[in-house]
């Protein structure tokens, strides 16, 4: 049994995610409140594998912060989040960009409430969306404008390639798909990927594959 955090350990946490991120007093207060709702709601359901709050400040909210380190989120209007499960990468994402747009992908009518509980309770309403719809029938019916497509222990990146199909409204969008240090892209995903972002999230080394539809020369 994992022994629980104590009240000095999730302080420290907390500090460490302010200086390593510049959360100013509103961030933290959301980011507070979404980790107590992830820890209250993981006591019923099961919403992530991860449930002490330092472990959730580390391996969820910085993590998905990451994505930073890779692209110019500035630069985005609308992301995606695939399979995003208890809201990562999407819901950290939405709380420290608020120019950001956010899409939750998510089947799971149990963590489809949990999502809504959550942007309801942070008041992201006006800037995060959950769309119930599985992968294949998202594509196949929607036509969002997408600069980024999120992939973060969801989909196998030889399913997420159906993105790039050419009758698919995203082929041209980004996917940023989050990867282990040993990992390496399938011959089918392999022409796919731009380049790689390394980082790491406590002691573990993990890394971002950015993969784009390759137009001819």
């Amino acid at each position: 049994m994992t022994k629980k955090a104590s009240a000095a350990q999730i302080e420290a946490r907390w500090l460490q995610f302010i200086n390593q991120d510049s959360l100013s007093n509103k961030e933290l207060d959301r980011f507070k409140m979404y980790a107590q709702l992830l820890y209250e709601w993981n006591q019923k359901f099961n919403i992530t594998a991860v449930e002490e709050i330092p472990s959730i400040i580390s391996h969820h909210f910085q993590d998905s912060l990451r994505l930073a380190t890779a692209v110019d989120i500035a630069s985005f209007s609308c992301i995606a989040d695939v399979g995003s499960g208890g809201g990562f990468p999407g819901i950290p994402l939405a709380i420290k960009y608020p120019h950001l747009k956010v899409i939750l992908i998510e089947v799971s009518q149990k963590k489809v409430q949990f999502l809504s509980t959550v942007i309801e309770r942070l008041g992201l309403e006006d800037q995060v969306s959950i769309c119930d719809k599985d992968w294949r029938t998202f594509l196949r019916t929607t036509d969002f404008k997408i600069d980024c497509i999120c992939a973060r222990a969801s989909l196998q990146p030889e399913e997420l390639l159906r993105m790039f199909k050419p009758a698919s409204p995203y082929k041209d969008a980004l996917l940023v798909y989050w990867a282990s240090k040993l990992w390496e892209p399938s011959e089918k995903v392999k022409p796919f990927v731009l380049e790689y972002a390394t980082y790491k999230v406590g002691h573990k080394t993990r890394r971002l594959a950015l993969l784009k539809r390759q137009l001819p020369e």
